[in-house]
C-alpha cells in the first residue's frame, strides 16, 4: 500500500555495500525502519543528503503491517534547515535531542499530535535568534505532555521525582523558572544560571528514565554541557 506522510529522520546506518537503514518519526505510522537501495553509491545524486538526522521529509512509501523494515517510493525534503546544520551551538543541540527522542521514540506507535509538535518545534528552532541555550529544555519538557506523562508544573514534577527515589533541592525562584521552561514559548528570555541549567537538564534526564524505559546512557550529553561552559 503506498501512503503520502511526513517524517523526521532520527539515525541511519549503512546496510550492505551501498545502501542504508533508516529510521524515521512519521507522522502516519511512528517510528519505522526503511530501507534505502544504493543511497551510497556515486550514482545516487547526493540521496544520503536526505537522510542526516532530524531531516525533515515529504515522502510516499510502501506500508505493510507486520513488516519490520519497509520501503519508500519517493521523498524530498518538505523543509531545508539554514542554521541547524552549520550552527556549532545548535547543530549540538541537535545531536543531543536526536539522540534522546531517538530512543524514547524507539517503539512510539502512530501519534499525529506529538509528531507535529516536534516537527513545528524543529522550524522554529532552525530560525530561533534568541536564547537558544534553553531550547533542549523547553522541547524535552514540552514533548512529556505529548508522551503521556507530563507534569502539571514544576511542583508536580519534583513530587513525581521524589516518588521515584530522586530527592531534589529547589529554591523557589528555581520552580518559577523551571514554570517558564514549560510555558513559555521557544526564545523567550528565561535567566538561568550555568549550574542550574546544568541542573534542569539533569532533572530532565531523569524524568525521562524514571517515565520511559527506553532512555539509558546519553552519549551525547557530555559534549552539550562543554559547549555552554
Amino acid at each position: 500500500m503506498l501512503v503520502h506522510t511526513e517524517g523526521i529522520v532520527f539515525s541511519t546506518v549503512k546496510f550492505k555495500e551501498t545502501s542504508i537503514i533508516v529510521k524515521i518519526f512519521t507522522s502516519a505510522y511512528g517510528m519505522q525502519s526503511y530501507i534505502v537501495n544504493g543511497a551510497r553509491s556515486q550514482r545516487s545524486k547526493g540521496k544520503i543528503a536526505l537522510y542526516q538526522p532530524l531531516s525533515l521529509l515529504d515522502m510516499v512509501v510502501y506500508y505493510k503491517e507486520g513488516k519490520d523494515i519497509q520501503r519508500i517510493s519517493e521523498t524530498k525534503f518538505a523543509q531545508t534547515y539554514t542554521e541547524i546544520p552549520f550552527d556549532p551551538v545548535k547543530r549540538t543541540i541537535g545531536i543531543f535531542i536526536t539522540e534522546v527522542f531517538g530512543k524514547v521514540l524507539r517503539e512510539e506507535g502512530e501519534n499525529s499530535v506529538l509528531f507535529e509538535f516536534l516537527f513545528n518545534s524543529l522550524q522554529i528552532f532552525d530560525r530561533l535568534r534568541d536564547n537558544v541555550a534553553n531550547f533542549h529544555l523547553q522541547i524535552l519538557l514540552k514533548a512529556t505532555h505529548h508522551l503521556g506523562f507530563g507534569p502539571a508544573n514544576a511542583d508536580d514534577f519534583v513530587l513525581q521525582l521524589s516518588e521515584s527515589g530522586f530527592h531534589l533541592s529547589i529554591s523557589l525562584e528555581e520552580k518559577k523558572s523551571l514554570d517558564l521552561l514549560m510555558e513559555s514559548n521557544y526564545g523567550e528570555n528565561i535567566p538561568l544560571s550555568l549550574s542550574f541549567r546544568r541542573e534542569v537538564l539533569d532533572h530532565i534526564i531523569k524524568y525521562y528514565k524514571v517515565n520511559s524505559g527506553n532512555l539509558r546512557e546519553i552519549k551525547s550529553l557530555s559534549v552539550l554541557k562543554v559547549i555552554f561552559e
